[in-house]
């Protein structure tokens, strides 16, 4: 038995397998979404109210207490804002190097599973469609078998592949949707949170300007 002999019979079985496996990939998705619907609720905060709070105590001159205030959000844009905060004392070139460092670990959690998503929405498609194929190898089968004749097991297989290609662009569509969404929501928070950071920055860099002047003077 040949090559293709062998990919004959294989397709002779059905393409019932290719359907479950979308199914168990749909089943994935749909936790992954929810996972990860969960997560960014839970690690969302007032961003405003934040920016309002930190420019106050950092107006004061209060770095500590403006620690503490980004230390009580659950947010990653707060996260950034701490990790500039923890190194004031060291200047405002060790402060932005410690917040893209931690940027980058923001992006590692808030991305966790969402390639997976990716993956699925761009390739169950060709899954529905290695479905239809078998489909369709099985109906030339079948009408080979009936010597042209139309019978309910040809029009089984033919509804068979066109079933398959369906649940493939079922299963693709939500898992883009919320892949792309997901990828909106992780950069606008990132900007948020650099936005926040920059505020540190920039008081870091004005109390270095007010200590030199000064010193210039003298």
């Amino acid at each position: 038995m040949d090559i293709q002999e062998r990919l004959t019979a294989f397709a002779l079985l059905g393409a019932a397998w290719v359907m479950w496996l979308l199914v168990g990939l749909s089943v994935i998705c749909m936790a992954i979404m929810l996972e990860r619907i969960y997560f960014f609720i839970v690690t969302r905060d007032d961003i405003d109210k934040l920016r309002q709070d930190l420019l106050a105590h950092l107006k004061k001159g209060k770095v500590r207490e403006a620690h503490k205030r980004m230390q009580q959000s659950r947010s990653f844009e707060a996260m950034l804002a701490v990790a500039a905060l923890e190194s004031a004392e060291d200047g405002a070139e060790a402060a932005n190097e410690r917040m893209q460092g931690e940027q980058q670990i923001a992006r590692v959690h808030m991305e966790r599973n969402l390639a997976f998503l990716g993956t699925v929405g761009n390739n169950a498609p060709f899954v529905g469609l290695l479905g239809t194929v078998i489909g369709i190898i099985r109906a030339f089968h079948s009408l080979d078998e009936s010597e042209g004749k139309v019978t309910a097991g040809l029009m089984a297989d033919i509804g068979e592949a066109l079933v398959a290609t369906a649940i493939g662009i079922l299963v693709a569509l939500p898992a883009v949707a919320t892949f792309n969404y997901f990828q909106r929501l992780i950069k606008t928070r990132l900007a948020r949170g650099a936005a926040l950071g920059s505020h540190v920055l920039s008081h870091l860099l004005s109390e270095r300007t007010q200590t030199q002047q000064p010193e210039a003077a003298e």
